[in-house]
């Protein structure tokens, strides 16, 4: 239960007409909310002032914590305050904000683990606003956060350093999602300073990374300043991700001001309305564009994705792919489109449009319901509707059937918000109930249609939506749904009809019930309730819950009763007292329904007919039971391990009926129970059935639930009677103590065992009055019963009577409260209150609490049956080791009694403070005091006060039961757990679970609670934020409240000597030899150390040496168990709060060796590969933490002084002061210790291979930038670089790689700032600014070679794409003469080591040798293996160029080996080397160029098909991120290659492109000119002859464009304002080289004249062009930057046409089609759709080939569609000319490819279109008449006379689903021409077969549109003439 879950807070009547201050107001409404739970509890709560004292201390230890920099335990003291916030108690504004400030400040610390940073950003935004409320707790005015400290830190998990990157670390989004929930409270006026910052970082590489920034730090408000820069930015990258990112924007922004300049933000923040909404008709545009896009319906033949995004997101980098959100799109698209509706327009006049001038109108004036939004909803909906129906399912059915959910809840919830008084939205802007009508009408066919949906998830969505559409206009939707209700009960064979029906009739069952709500729906339930007790059928569960679900809802909601007979209270037009109801004045039917019979009845007629149809309840009742009953019958036996019946579905179907059962009893009147009671009475006591046990006695629950003295009464007798005989002729008689299956002649006392758990069930008080008759049943049943079956039977009747005697639980779950239930009033009248929902204060709940005499009762059974039992079993304890059979059920019979009964009575006792023996502390390191420690609440324990003599009593026994189980333990463990004591051990560890656990209440039990309240919450909810609701909602929200106050009981417990005895034993049975012992006992410690506090502290030391040598390997196997559970292994290995423990963990899985079983040895592996994950390298600083945290302390100097000067203790803060440095300096020798200790293990000769490479991650794994890395460590991995196992080298290499990093970055750095933020700075970097290019290239042309001294390097630049950021890091040409870097002298040690091995004269041949051998992956073309590269990379920029020779001189022979293995080999040290000569001494690197020059020609000669992959990555390596003119001996080489392009030798060419590639893609943006050259000479030579070279040629040309793409400003303001007075701020549409596209485009129709005859077409100019020319389209279709594409495909559109038609060569035709289909797959700027638009009507009318136009008409109606909203009315109208000018065709398949589009055409946007142009076709139809076949008009004719048949089939299937009003007259016209010659019959015949298809489901109801003669036309149609006729 969230601690904001304040929708139900009442509107307190104390704050009327009082002047509050809004800090005021908000505590006040509170303490209202407040006021509501505390009135349900039946005891008295904790005053105010009193949770204001505990809120004082737990924020006094945080703050202690906090200023002593302890973070670990600080972390454990945010739980207590989470538990603090879930009793739910008013908490001032400024405390909360200073404690959100805190928490911020703690997010942002340098050098924190972060899943600590996890838990402080959860509990940050716990404080803001929970999870199930989006409601801020905290205004702008309360709190101001700044964004740049949260900036800072965010960097370096942005831009990782390569040498530091873990895939697995996930704090980049941790950041994000931190940054995301601050933004509101990020002042206005930072937003110039954060655009300043954000946008010059966005790059061609780097938008995925930066965009999620901008979106996540940008404040929601003056959207003005970034918003049309955002737009522009989306236009230009073709994204999912960033779609997104935005439409998620698009949507918190449209929601946050939909009141516009009225709204919080005010007339300055606030955003004004514009066209829609808050948006530009242009961004509207683009937003319904994405909107459609976002669904993904296949649209053509194809049916391809409808965007490339996705796939151009999975080409970036993982690094920026690192950053992940779960975005619900849908959501967001909602959000967007309902809080832009209003009235913003004129209405549309729903007459049909003329045809003025021969020209069709293509779109109708005005706005459905005066709203543009709506509009484009309803055009939406319009043209996805054939999509909803489940004939047409597939991947889009869950997107569409997702946004039609939360288009109608996100719809409710702002109906709702505006009818509320502190709404802010103008009248002007609200909602209105003609957009209300409007919606509905617009959503209600596409939800029914998906009702029906093949999969589940989009059945409920569609539900959901119909639900809230029932709640908006029940009576628009209910009849409708009737109607299928009524259609899909009635059809019992079509199961998938049947279960949607019966699941959405629950959904809508209070709109169903309460004539409130819907007046017309009571009459319904009954027949309703009757057709779908069929449902309940065991040989369909599926049908079986979905009927219990809708008895369930339903019944809910009444009161089942029969009111035929007696004489209503009221005259039956009048309201009922109280009661006021909303009825249209007028009722419209919704249009196109037929209701024949359902006219609409005054309210005395439908109450008249409800209270008649009440008469069928008894009869349904009945039928009921008999039904479930009979389902009893056949269920399967129980049994199986768990003595479950059947399987997982039978024991859903048992619970559904159960759930079902309590419901239905507790809503029956007293008539209607007392014959259900003799129903089940006269079957339980005339039948036994074994297979119904359990669910038999569920039933008797459910009686019970209802009336428990009644049930009690009438059963207990027989049982007890039936009981005692069964006993008497030897029931229960064979000794068992393991689970079996029942002997059948036990049946009778386990069914009457199971009916009387069923009555013990509900009401201790009850029991009372049978108090002598229990004790006495259950003492015969302890002694009697001795199979397993039946003591665990009796077990269970125990624990039953105890927790119902004992418990705190409400009693009356009815839908109304009790006095209202009993009063005469309502039994006369009670249908007027069905559905009736009620306010939390409205409630008035019965609990029962136990009283004096139930404890009594209790103490009494603890003192007849318990004490007794557990006499037996110490008596049998000396003699465990001669236990024969009896002894052994004894023992297990007993103690299983015994902790049954402590099992039930979890509140009975309330735990005092313990005597603490072992308190794991360390008192050295650790305070005391401040060991987190629960809340101590009233929570309804019986007994809490020790001095009285019956909780002395009472504890005495439950310390006497765990004592009881610990010397078991003891006796058994001396026994060794013989294979016979199985059973008997397997009840001490039961036992020690339930002495352990099973007090107050689990987190499991309490998560299932509130789980359970939330579903049932919500399942009447209309709105998130509604406060009625059903009273059995509001019970289960009191019983959560109060089992929240249990469960902080069972949280943070302190350990006795007791329980520390049995935490051993616990331990020791962990470690046991039988597995099933073992696994039970690890699973209860597993729980126990998540409840104790230090639980696991105490056992550590045990488990550690359970894997000394010598250990019995079932007990090594127990430990290593024990340790691999999580919660364990983080405490163990990253939160021990003694330091001494720290590392232990390791060491002990590294000295497994000695086991050699495989089993352990795989475990182990498994164990230590998730320990690796817990090694953060931040883990030793979190707990020994050093540094200053000033901002911190001005937080918690500011939260002081909201609390009295005593919050701080400081002798506590000075204890905690002095301990928290001693611990630090403690950490820091036990982190020497434990490195030293894992790094001499990985040294022993004897040590195998395995662990040394465990030894090696464990060392990787704690290798910290605040530690100088040990000497011995640098030796071990550098040393192991030579093993000759690769996983080994691996890792080594890897290690050092990170050790040298390490020292790198702590010779750079000059604090720890520097070091933990990654700020350090090269000693010969320096930072200049540039502002724009031209300075950059000035600064990149600049002659280093002179030994200029103002020449720079620039390497990298990660801005300058829009604008530069204010400095640039660029680097000194490094001198000759000494190194210019000395690394740190603490770290010398640790490089002289790796130096005395590398220098070794052999190492790296060694090396060479290893690295050369053939890998297992990969074999054919091997790839270059980026941790070698980096390995020899740190290397060479270690040694500054110190004995690099050696390197190369070890890598050469293996350049010139023909195996190319070695190769790579050789090619990795090249690229290593070359890539860590960057700050070398002049002399050096001289040498290492010319060395590397001098064999480039050879090396490229030698470049195979096989080998040319890892070459073309040693060139980029060597290339990329570097000044060219570090490398001009490279440069100059690759500028030299020989480029014939039509060389007789084809890979030649292809290396010399892919190396030129190489170049331009790493050098080219730097030299436009050079860029421009090679884009021509590629162009020119497209038409190469070898496919591969194309291919290549293609590549370039994308990447050359990419390149020279750079719309460069001077400044963030420049951009602003290019972004504001500009189309084409980013220039994708002025691009450089459309002239030679054009040019080149105009030569291909002269080329297509040329082309050369089969078989040698494919050698044609044309085609080798063409070819290329697609294949650089496709490429670049799929890319980021495909919008940038549009200006050169234009241009080419006409002749890819052309191109569709050439049959001749098939791989052109189908490039071409491709490119077409892919066209329409990437949002264009909105110009280039008219452009596009237009050359596609253009080249399809203006073409003389039928094959065009066949082939363009589908990708026509394929770009029409997805870029539907933004077409103009203008290519509407050109494109339904074109369609109509096609339909005239002398191609017959063009023809009907015509009448195909126009209908898809029509279907999706032309519906205002249908009736001119159903009369221009039938009146065609008409003038035509057929000549003679002779006649020379008959073909013109046919012709004619087809294409008007065409027009009209392509009108009737444009609406598949329904039976429009102008479709039955047609059927006469088309059946009069069903005998016409081919192709006009086979034309009517397939329309009408493909109508029958579609109308099949609804065909009874869609014939009524039909008359007599016109349903002869359509069986006509279908057939044709009779031949006989």
């Amino acid at each position: 239960m969230e601690e904001d879950e304040l929708s139900t807070a009442p509107d307190s009547p104390i704050l009327d007409g009082v002047s509050l201050t809004r800090e005021q107001l908000a505590i006040e409404k509170q303490r209202a909310s407040l006021q509501s739970y505390l009135a349900s509890l039946p005891y008295d709560a904790e005053s105010e002032e009193r949770m204001q004292e505990q809120l004082q201390f737990i924020v006094g230890r945080i703050i202690v914590c906090a200023e002593a920099k302890n973070w670990l335990i600080l972390a454990t003291w945010d739980g207590v305050l989470q538990c603090w916030l879930l009793m739910r108690y008013p908490m001032p504004v400024q405390i909360r904000a200073k404690l959100v400030r805190l928490y911020y400040e703690l997010c942002l610390l340098p050098g924190i683990e972060p899943r600590v940073i996890r838990s402080w950003a959860d509990m940050f935004s716990r404080l803001l606003a929970g999870k199930s409320d989006t409601r801020r707790k905290l205004e702008r005015e309360d709190l101001e956060l700044s964004w740049k400290p949260l900036w800072r830190v965010l960097q370096k998990e942005l831009w990782v350093k390569a040498r530091f990157n873990d895939p697995s670390r996930n704090v980049v989004n941790i950041f994000l999602y931190l940054a995301e929930k601050s933004k509101y409270y990020y002042p206005a006026s930072e937003i110039a300073e954060m655009l300043e910052t954000f946008i010059p970082l966005i790059t061609q590489e780097s938008y995925l990374t930066v965009i999620p920034v901008l979106t996540s730090f940008l404040p929601p408000t003056h959207i003005h300043l970034y918003l049309p820069a955002i737009f522009k930015l989306w236009e230009a990258f073709n994204s999912s991700l960033i779609d997104d990112r935005l439409i998620e924007l698009v949507g918190g922004l449209s929601e946050e001001h939909v009141a516009g300049t009225s709204g919080k933000a005010g007339p300055e923040g606030g955003a004004p309305w514009k066209d829609i909404g808050i948006w530009s008709g242009t961004e509207w545009t683009v937003l319904v564009s994405k909107t459609l896009g976002s669904m993904n319906v296949p649209v053509g033949a194809t049916r391809g994705a409808s965007t490339t995004g996705a796939y151009a997101d999975a080409k970036a980098s993982a690094s920026s792919l690192r950053i992940r959100k779960s975005i619900n799109r849908f959501v967001s698209l909602a959000k967007m489109m309902v809080y832009s509706m209003a009235v913003d327009g004129p209405v549309r006049a729903e007459a049909a449009p003329s045809r003025a001038d021969g020209k069709l109108s293509s779109r109708q004036e005005g706005y459905l319901a005066g709203s543009k939004a709506m509009e484009s909803l309803d055009r939406f909906i319009t043209s996805t509707e054939s999509f909803f129906h489940p004939s047409n399912s597939g991947l889009w059915t869950l997107s569409l059937t997702q946004f039609l959910r939360s288009l109608t809840s996100e719809f409710c919830k702002r109906w709702r918000e505006e009818e509320l008084p502190a709404c802010k939205t103008p009248a002007t802007h609200r909602l209105t109930r003609a957009i209300k009508k409007a919606f509905v009408l617009t959503l209600r066919t596409p939800a029914l249609l998906a009702m029906f949906s093949k999969d589940p998830v989009s059945m409920g969505f569609a539900q959901g939506a119909l639900r809230s559409l029932a709640f908006l206009e029940p009576s628009l939707v209910m009849p409708e749904l009737l109607e299928r209700a009524y259609g899909g009960l009635e059809v019992v064979n079509e199961t998938h009809r049947t279960t949607a029906v019966l699941s959405m009739l629950a959904s809508v069952s209070l709109p169903l019930s309460s004539e409130k709500i819907w007046m017309g729906g009571q009459k319904h339930i009954v027949p309703l309730l009757e057709m779908c007790i069929p449902g309940i059928d065991l040989n369909d569960p599926t049908k079986t819950i979905c009927s219990t679900m809708f008895i369930i809802a339903i019944v809910q909601n009444i009161k089942i009763g029969d009111l035929s007979s007696a004489q209503s209270g009221l005259s039956f037009s009048s309201d009922a007292p109280g009661e006021s109801m909303d009825v249209d004045e007028e009722i419209h039917l919704p249009d196109g329904t037929e209701l024949g019979a359902a006219q609409t009845l005054s309210k005395a007629e439908e109450r008249t007919l409800v209270r008649e149809s009440t008469a069928g309840f008894a009869d349904w009742v009945t039928s009921l039971f008999r039904r479930v009953l009979a389902l009893f019958e056949n269920l399967p036996e129980e049994g199986g391990k768990k003595n479950t019946t059947g399987g997982k579905q039978e024991e859903n179907v048992i619970k559904s009926i159960k759930s079902m059962l309590d419901l239905v009893c507790l809503h029956l009147s007293d008539q209607l129970f007392d014959l259900v009671l003799k129903l089940v009475y006269d079957y339980a006591t005339s039948n036994a059935k074994s297979n119904a046990v359990k669910a038999f006695g569920q039933l008797i629950s459910s009686l019970t639930h209802a009336h428990p003295a009644k049930t009690v009464n009438k059963f207990l007798p027989f049982c007890i009677s039936q009981i005692k005989e069964e006993l008497k002729h030897g029931a229960s008689s064979v000794r068992t103590t393991s689970t079996h299956v029942a002997v059948p002649s036990d049946t009778t006392l386990h069914w009457n065992m199971s009916i009387l758990r069923g009555c013990f069930g509900h009401d201790g008080t009850v029991l009372l009055k049978h108090k002598a008759e229990i004790i006495e049943l259950l003492s015969l049943l302890t002694d009697k019963a001795f199979s397993e079956r039946g003591y665990s039977g009796t077990g269970r009747l125990v624990n039953r009577i105890l927790s119902t005697l004992s418990g705190v639980y409400p009693l009356n779950a009815r839908f109304m409260n009790t006095e209202d239930w009993e009063s005469e009033e309502f039994n006369r009248d009670h249908n007027l209150h069905w559905g009736t929902i009620h306010r939390a204060e409205d409630i008035k709940i019965e609990w029962h609490v136990p009283s004096s005499e139930e404890i009594d009762f209790v103490l009494e059974i603890l003192d007849k049956i318990v004490s007794p039992s557990l006499d037996k079993v110490e008596a049998l304890l000396p003699t465990a080791s001669t236990w024969n059979g009896v002894s052994r059920n004894d023992f297990c019979r007993y103690l299983h009694i015994a902790r049954s009964a402590w099992q039930g009575l979890p509140t009975l006792c309330k735990d005092q403070a313990k005597d603490v023996v072992e308190s794991g502390l360390n008192k050295d390191y650790e305070v005391e005091r401040l060991v987190v420690q629960t809340i101590d609440v009233r929570a309804g324990f019986s007994l809490t006060d020790p001095a009285d003599s019956r909780y002395q009593l009472a504890y005495g026994q439950r310390l006497r039961l765990g004592r009881a189980i610990h010397n078991a333990a003891l006796a058994l463990k001396q026994e060794h757990e013989g294979e016979d004591h199985i059973d008997a051990v397997l009840s001490v560890v039961k036992g020690i679970d339930i002495y352990l656990l099973d007090y107050a209440m689990s987190r499991g039990d309490f998560d299932n609670l509130h789980k359970n309240y939330t579903t049932a919450r919500e399942l009447n909810r209309a709105w998130p934020r509604q406060k009625e609701n059903s009273r059995l909602v509001h019970l289960k929200r009191a019983l959560v409240y109060h089992s929240g106050r249990v469960y902080m009981h069972a949280l943070y417990r302190r350990r006795s000597e007791l329980d520390d005895h049995l935490i051993r034993d616990l331990l020791e049975l962990s470690l046991s030899p039988y597995t099933r012992v073992r696994r039970h006992a690890q699973a209860v410690l597993g729980n126990v150390s998540g409840y104790y506090v230090r639980s696991t502290k105490l056992i550590l030391p045990s488990v550690f040496d359970a894997l000394a040598k010598g250990t019995d390997p079932d007990r090594m196997k127990g430990a290593l168990y024990i340790l691999w559970n999580k919660g364990i292994a983080v405490y163990a290995i990253a939160d021990p709060k003694d330091p001494e423990l720290y590392g232990r963990y390791l060491l002990a899985l590294l000295e497994c060796q000695h086991q050699e079983k495989p089993s352990i040895q795989k475990l182990v592996n498994s164990v230590a590969n998730d320990a690796t994950s817990n090694l953060a390298e931040e883990t030793t600083r979190t707990d020994a933490y050093t540094d200053g945290t000033p901002a911190v302390k001005l937080v918690t100097d500011a939260l002081k002084e909201e609390f009295s000067p005593n919050v701080i203790d400081h002798d506590l803060f000075s204890e905690a002061l002095k301990k928290s440095r001693t611990r630090a300096q403690a950490r820091e020798k036990v982190y020497s210790r434990t490195i030293a200790a894992i790094a001499e293990i990985a040294l022993k000769p004897t040590t195998h291979w395995r662990y040394t490479h465990l030894a090696l991650r464990f060392l990787s794994g704690l290798l910290r930038r605040d530690a100088v890395p040990p000497p011995d460590v640098a030796k071990l991995f550098i040393s192991h670089t030579l093993s000759p196992h690769s996983p080994l080298r691996g890792t080594a290499q890897k290690g050092l790689v990170k050790l040298l990093a390490i020292i790198k970055m702590r010779t750079y750095s000059q604090s720890s700032s520097d070091l933990w933020l990654d700020e350090w700075k090269s000693p010969v970097a320096r930072y200049v600014p540039i502002k724009n290019d031209t300075e950059f290239h000035e600064y990149i042309n600049q002659d280093v070679a002179t030994g200029n001294s103002e020449a720079l390097y620039v390497d990298k630049h990660y801005s300058g794409f829009l604008t530069w950021t204010p400095h640039t890091k660029a680097y000194i040409p490094i001198p000759e003469g000494e190194p210019p870097i000395s690394w740190e002298s603490p770290s010398q040690a640790a490089l002289e080591a790796i130096e005395a091995t590398t220098a070794q004269s052999d190492y790296f041949d060694k090396l060479m040798l290893l690295w050369g051998q053939e890998s297992s992956r990969n074999t054919t073309t091997p790839e270059l293996r980026a941790d070698n590269v980096v390995f020899i990379k740190s290397i060479a920029k270690t040694s500054q160029g110190a004995g690099f020779e050696n390197i190369l001189n070890a890598a050469e022979p293996l350049l010139w080996d023909s195996d190319r293995f070695k190769q790579r080999a050789a090619a990795e040290v090249l690229a290593g080397v070359a890539r860590g000569a960057k700050n070398w001494p002049r002399q050096h690197s001289d040498r290492l160029w010319s060395w590397i020059a001098s064999r480039l020609d050879r090396i490229y000669a030698g470049i195979k098909p096989d080998t040319i992959g890892f070459w073309e990555a040693t060139i980029t390596a060597l290339l990329e991120g570097r000044d060219p003119r570090r490398v001009p001996h490279l440069s100059k080489w690759v500028l030299a290659l020989p480029l014939d392009l039509h060389s007789d030798s084809a890979f030649a060419m292809i290396k010399t492109l892919t190396i030129l590639g190489c170049f331009l893609d790493n050098v080219g943006y730097r030299d436009a000119n050079l860029l421009d050259r090679y884009f021509a000479l590629l162009l020119d030579n497209t038409n190469v002859g070898f496919a591969e070279m194309r291919g290549s040629i293609s590549a370039n040309l994308y990447m050359i464009v990419t390149s020279r793409w750079r719309p460069s400003y001077l400044s963030v303001e420049a951009f602003l304002r290019a972004v504001a007075t500009t189309d084409d701020p980013l220039s994708i549409r002025s691009v450089p080289y459309i002239s030679q596209v054009s040019a080149l485009a105009s030569k291909l129709s002269d080329w297509k004249e040329q082309r050369l005859p089969p078989p040698r077409v494919n050698q044609s100019e044309y085609d080798k062009v063409g070819l290329s020319l697609l294949r650089w389209l496709w490429i670049s279709f799929y890319s980021p930057q495909a919008p940038l594409m549009f200006p050169y495909a234009l241009p080419l559109l006409p002749e890819i046409f052309r191109m569709s038609e050439l049959s001749d060569d098939p791989e052109l035709q189908s490039h071409s089609q491709a490119v077409l289909y892919i066209l329409s797959a990437v949002a264009p700027p909105p110009e280039s759709i008219e452009a596009v638009g237009a050359t596609f009507v253009n080249s399809i009318s203006s073409s003389s080939s039928w094959r065009i136009r066949l082939n363009s008409l589908p990708t026509l109606v394929v770009f029409f569609y997805r870029n539907l909203m933004g077409i103009s009315d203008a290519s509407v109208s050109r494109i339904m000319d074109l369609m109509l000018s096609c339909l005239s065709d002398d191609n017959v398949e063009v023809r009907e490819m015509a009448s195909s589009a126009l209908s898809g055409i029509v279907r999706v946007s032309q519906r205002q279109s249908i009736i001119p142009l159903k009369d221009h076709f039938v009146n065609l139809a008409r003038r035509v008449k057929l000549p003679p076949r002779r006649d020379p008009t008959y073909a013109e004719s046919l012709r004619t006379l087809h294409s008007a048949i065409l027009g009209l089939c392509a009108l009737i299937e444009s609406f598949p689903y329904s039976v429009e009003k102008w479709v039955p007259p047609l059927t006469d016209i088309l059946a009069l021409h069903a005998t016409d010659p081919p192709p006009i019959s086979t034309t009517i015949r397939k329309t009408a077969s493909e109508f029958k298809k579609t109308h099949q489901d609804t065909w009874h109801r869609d014939q009524l549109a039909f008359d007599e003669d016109q349903l002869q036309s359509l069986a006509t149609m279908l057939v044709g003439t009779s031949y006989y006729a």
